[in-house]
C-alpha cells in the first residue's frame, strides 16, 4: 500500500493520499487544503484517485475538495449525518474568514460500507462524537481516525452537534475492539497504535 501523510492548511490537518502499487488506483481522505502541493503529490505518485473520503465536514478537512475534484474527477464520500457541513456555516468556516461550499457530493457512507481501489479493501465505521457524521476508515492494519481519536487524546464536543457520551462510546465500542496492533492514523498530530491508546490515552485510565 502507497501511503503519503500531508499536513495541510493552518490546524496541519492531515491529508491521506492512499494506493494501490499493483493499479495504480487512489484515494485521499480529508483534502483540508494546500490543493496545490496535493495535486503535485498525487502526480508524483502517478495515482488514478477514484475517491475523497471526508471523514467528518469541519472546514480545515474539506478545504481543497473542490479543486482536487475538478482536477481528479474523483467521487466525494461523506457520512449523510454531516452532508449539510458541505455548505453551511456549520463547517466552523467563520473561523478562517471565508466562505468555503462544496456544491455536491456522490456518496453517503453509512457505518458498514465497504469500498475499495485496487487490492486495498476499506471498511466505514460510524463515530460519531465530534460531529454527527464522523467516520473513521479501517483497512488491513491500520485505522483513519479523523478527529475522534487522536495519539494521547480525542476529539472536541464543543462544536455544532458534538457529544462527550457519543465519542467516548465511539472509541471504547467501536476502535478499541479492533486488534491492538492496529494503527491509528488521526486527524491531526502523529500515529498511535490502538494498544498505546487504550493503554495511556488519558481520556480512558
Amino acid at each position: 500500500m502507497i501511503l503519503e501523510i500531508v499536513p495541510v492548511g493552518m490546524l496541519a490537518a492531515n491529508c491521506y493520499i492512499i494506493g494501490c502499487e499493483d493499479t495504480k488506483m487512489g484515494l485521499m481522505i480529508d483534502p483540508g487544503g494546500d490543493a496545490l502541493n496535493l495535486l503535485s503529490k498525487i502526480k508524483k505518485l502517478d495515482l488514478n484517485i477514484k475517491y475523497i473520503i471526508l471523514t467528518h465536514g469541519h472546514h480545515d478537512h474539506i478545504g481543497a475538495v473542490n479543486e482536487i475534484k475538478k482536477k481528479t474527477n474523483a467521487l466525494i464520500a461523506i457520512h449523510e449525518l454531516d452532508k449539510e457541513m458541505l455548505k453551511d456555516e456549520n463547517n466552523l468556516e467563520n473561523n478562517i474568514g471565508r466562505k468555503i461550499t462544496i456544491a455536491s457530493y456522490d456518496i453517503d457512507l453509512k457505518d458498514g460500507d465497504k469500498l475499495s481501489i485496487g487490492n486495498i479493501n476499506l471498511k466505514i465505521i460510524h463515530t460519531p462524537g465530534h460531529s454527527p457524521g464522523g467516520i473513521s476508515i479501517l483497512t488491513d492494519g491500520a485505522v483513519f481516525t479523523g478527529d475522534t481519536l487522536f495519539a494521547g487524546s480525542i476529539g472536541r464536543t464543543d462544536f455544532y452537534k458534538g457529544n462527550m457520551e457519543d465519542i467516548l462510546y465511539s472509541i471504547r465500542n467501536k476502535l478499541f475492539t479492533l486488534p491492538e496492533d492496529t494503527k491509528v492514523y488521526p486527524g491531526h498530530g502523529p500515529a498511535s497504535t490502538i494498544k498505546r491508546e487504550k493503554n495511556t490515552n488519558p481520556f480512558f485510565i
